[in-house]
């Protein structure tokens, strides 16, 4: 989310931002971060661009994930169900938290509550035991807080947003209206 997207917002939810923002630009490494429903819809995330683009300043400048936030959100949605499952299957209890590393880079899923998943992407290099200590704190932090009406109003925000870039992307037809997705000409 950018700031535009937090006008209007309930404090709460400036809040969870704010968390996810933070977890983002503090902990070195975490290239993109996204909060999913149990559901597996896509609440809140991290902007892949702005990191990089705010690291390349700093002189880091990692690759992020190929894809968008929903990408990232339908993997997290994925692993976090498959844990489930295995879980259940040996029955030692619920998932805490799953972590993936690959050659060039990591995924951490943690639980948060109802279902609800944090998802990070880390880079190669990052020290898995400080992202998973910070992704403890946001869960700790966020968890009380991830109730089903900021679940709701975080969905919403997101469609709100996507559908503005839906319209911001449409072109003009030849006189110069915008474009109808969809309609006969």
């Amino acid at each position: 989310m950018t700031a535009s997207t937090t006008f209007g917002l309930s404090s709460e939810a400036r809040n969870l931002q704010w968390l996810l923002t933070n977890l983002v630009e503090e902990v070195p490494g975490i290239l993109s971060v996204a909060v999913v429903s149990s559901d597996g819809l896509l609440l809140l995330s991290s902007d892949p661009g702005a990191v990089a683009s705010a690291r390349a300043v700093g002189g880091d400048a990692p690759a992020g994930p190929r894809g968008s936030s929903a990408d990232l959100a339908t993997v997290v949605s994925g692993i976090g169900s498959l844990t489930v499952g295995a879980a259940k299957l040996v029955g030692y209890g619920e998932v805490k938290h799953t972590m993936i590393a690959m050659e060039e880079g990591s995924l951490f899923v943690m639980s948060i509550s109802d279902g609800s998943l944090l998802g990070v992407h880390g880079s190669a290099d990052c020290d898995m035991s400080v992202v998973a200590y910070h992704m403890a704190l946001f869960v700790g932090r966020a968890g009380h807080v991830l109730t089903p009406e900021l679940r709701s109003e975080l969905r919403q925000s997101l469609e709100t947003d996507q559908a503005d870039q839906a319209d911001q992307a449409e072109p003009a037809d030849p006189a110069g209206r915008p474009g109808q997705r969809g309609a006969a000409r």
